[in-house]
């Protein structure tokens, strides 16, 4: 290498020396003497100019070779004495190849001189090397050695060409005293919460004024014990909410003890017989305590629209649920309703045009809500469209009745249309989900700028945010059920279509399981109001008839159906299954003695297909949630992409197990 340098250094003379010895013996065809005397020249002169090259090269060399010993010695001495802990190993074989001083003091291999006999996982277990390998230059995770925290940097080089291997080598940044004062500022930081008895009324109802001082101290008194280790702030400023101040560090313990407070409260019972209930709402990781609060406002909403009885934590960036397991208790009052319908009919009737959409695959309930909005539309002149989806989605039949109305005749639309058609002025009602990634047109639900939610289903981590008009109520049946309590304050009976009113029927009936489940006295009212509008019941009755290869599929799946954990019937389908015929048989495994919670599993292309069911003891929601899906207590569905029925099945398996254990 230092002959190739020296030689940068050196003149290139060769081509003169031959133009001068072509000269010479040219001269020679005039005179010989004087060719002799130019070759003897040249020659002397070649000579002197090897000589001198060599010295000149002697020189570079010997300057070079100092400077390269300089820079070894520098490196080695810089490796071996460095700072920071360094090993060299082979990432593929974890054999150890070299480490300076200051990294076997940190293994506490001082007296040793080497370690080339170790591997790196038996000397650190658990650090992983996979990201130099992925051509990373910094460990994406902290390192924890000896009771001390380190950054680890590295980088790989290649040995032996192409075919050789490689060689690791990673330097340790000691990060401890960092991470302890990180540590400390986030388990002080401040965490707000916002604690409801979301029963009140119902707990004080026809109490005297002792009674009712007596159960708030018992609920006080439990609510201080559970406080009492945080040296937190509770403070009651409204009748039935308190705020809870507190440091993030204690966050842990109550969520390591599923918010036991729930339970606690819940023990508080009135001379009536009811049972307390508690939800709190919890905001951190806020910039502000303006901040904190409006994350433990948004959290305290979510709790209540999701029956109550339950704990809500808001971050920057997603919702944490804990219990819920209760059965909801009907809080609607008229008043709402009554104030609910005349603000849509008043969006309504300031909007261009309106779009009216569902979830994917509309059911009836989906259909028929949508029906009952477009009724109103027509009520107040203006146009309404329902977003149809390609395909035939379980609501098909209904959607065929009503577009053979001529009030129906342009009402279907498919979402692109609708998106060309929009302006500023359109309104989005959105119905039977609160969810934007379940829409039908997620895109044209964007690009209004008003819109209106009515749905009854609980809350999830995601939902349609910013609404004009949110008329959500889990303690409904159906949302054709709160459609219908709108049209009675807005519409007499003879102004609903009689296909309307049945298709408002047809949700309602679907959502109860024919009024066997999740009915109060007000769906029983809007079922009476449907039936004065001139509904028949035998022809909502034919909405759900099957055919006989549906009905035979059906009762294949309950055949395959067995149970788990005594008391629930889980049911997989290898064969597709239409979605309607999966619910109906999720439906059919209740009416089985012991049997109280159902699911059943069918593929359906790329996806697999959940529908759960339950009589009300065990929250099928809370369970489906973990698998990406949602829905209501009694009733929940999901959709699992990319993975095989049998291993949707493990996962529901464990998702069970996990709620009923906890």
């Amino acid at each position: 290498m230092n002959r190739k340098i020296a030689q940068l250094f050196q003149p290139r003379l060769q081509l003169y020396f031959v133009c001068l010895i072509v000269f010479a013996l040219l001269s020679a065809l005039y005179s010989v003497p004087l060719a002799v005397t130019e070759l003897v020249i040249v020659l002397g002169l070649g000579l002197y100019n090897r000589e001198n090259s060599r010295r000149r090269r002697r020189e570079i060399g010997k300057y070079l070779d100092s400077v390269t010993g300089t820079v070894d010695t520098a490196t080695k001495d810089t490796m071996v004495n460095s700072p920071l802990p360094m090993i060299i190993f082979r990432p593929e074989s974890d054999d150890i190849i070299w480490t300076n001083d200051r990294f076997l003091q940190l293994t506490g291999q001082g007296q040793r001189e080497h370690m080339f006999d170790a591997k790196l996982a038996s000397l650190i277990p658990g650090f992983d090397t996979r990201w130099l390998m992925e051509g990373k230059s910094e460990c994406p995770t902290e390192v924890e050695y000896g009771g001390r925290r380190f950054w680890v940097f590295g980088h790989l080089v290649r040995t032996g060409g192409r075919g050789g291997g490689f060689l690791a080598t990673t330097y340790w940044v000691d990060i401890t005293e960092f991470c302890l004062i990180r540590d400390k500022f986030n388990a002080s930081r401040p965490v707000a919460a916002v604690l409801l008895i979301d029963n009140y009324e119902d707990l004080m109802k026809n109490l005297t004024e002792n009674e009712r001082s007596s159960i708030l101290a018992e609920i006080d008194n439990r609510l201080d014990e559970w406080v009492a280790q945080t040296g937190g702030l509770l403070r009651r400023y409204q009748r039935e909410r308190y705020l809870f101040l507190f440091e993030e560090q204690y966050l842990d313990q109550f969520v390591e003890r599923k918010f036991d407070v729930l339970d606690t409260v819940h023990q508080v019972v009135n001379p009536s017989g009811i049972n307390a209930s508690l939800s709190i709402g919890i905001g951190k990781d806020g910039d502000s305590y303006k901040e904190l609060m409006s994350f433990a406002n948004l959290s305290i909403d979510m709790a209540l629209s999701r029956g109550g009885d339950q704990a809500v934590i808001r971050n920057k960036f997603t919702f944490e649920f804990y219990g819920g397991r209760s059965k909801e208790t009907e809080k609607r009052t008229k008043v709402k309703s009554r104030v609910m319908a005349n603000a849509l009919s008043s969006l309504i009737s300031d909007s261009s045009q309106v779009f009216i959409m569902g979830h994917k695959f509309p059911d009836n309930d989906a259909v028929g809500a949508a029906a009952g909005v477009c009724a109103l539309c027509r009520k107040n002149g203006t146009p309404a469209h329902i977003i149809r989806d390609p395909g035939s989605p379980p609501a098909q039949e209904l959607i065929d009745r009503l577009s053979t109305l001529p009030e129906y005749q342009d009402c279907f639309l498919a979402p692109q249309d609708a998106l060309l058609i929009a302006d500023t002025r359109s309104l989005a009602v959105v119905v039977d989900t609160n969810r934007p990634e379940q829409v039908q047109a997620e895109e044209l639900l964007q690009s209004c700028n008003r819109v209106a939610v009515i749905d009854h289903h609980r809350r999830a981590a995601t939902y349609i945010e910013g609404a004009a008009l949110n008329y959500h109520e889990p303690y409904a049946s159906s949302a054709s059920e709160l459609v219908t309590e709108l049209l009675q304050y807005i519409m007499e009976p003879n102004q609903l279509l009689r296909a309307e009113a049945e298709a408002l029927l047809a949700g309602i009936v679907l959502d109860t399981k024919n009024f066997t489940m999740r009915t109060g006295g007000r769906t029983f009212e809007a079922a009476a109001f449907l039936r004065r509008s001139g509904a028949d019941t035998a022809e909502v009755k034919k909405l759900f008839q099957n055919d006989l290869a549906g009905t035979i599929a059906k009762y294949s799946i309950i055949q395959n159906a067995r149970l788990y954990r005594d008391h629930i019937a889980v049911a997989v389908s290898s064969a597709p299954v239409n979605r309607v015929v999966a619910a109906q048989a999720a439906d059919e495994l209740l009416n089985i003695i012991g049997i109280d919670t159902s699911f059943v599993l069918s593929k359906d292309g790329e996806q697999v297909n959940i529908s759960g069911r339950s009589m009300g003891e065990t929250n099928v929601q809370v369970i489906l949630e973990q698998l990406g899906g949602g829905g209501n207590a009694a009733a929940a569905g999901g959709q699992v992409t990319g993975k095989s029925l049998e291993e949707v099945a493990a996962e529901l398996a464990q998702a069970i197990d996990r709620y009923l254990d906890s």
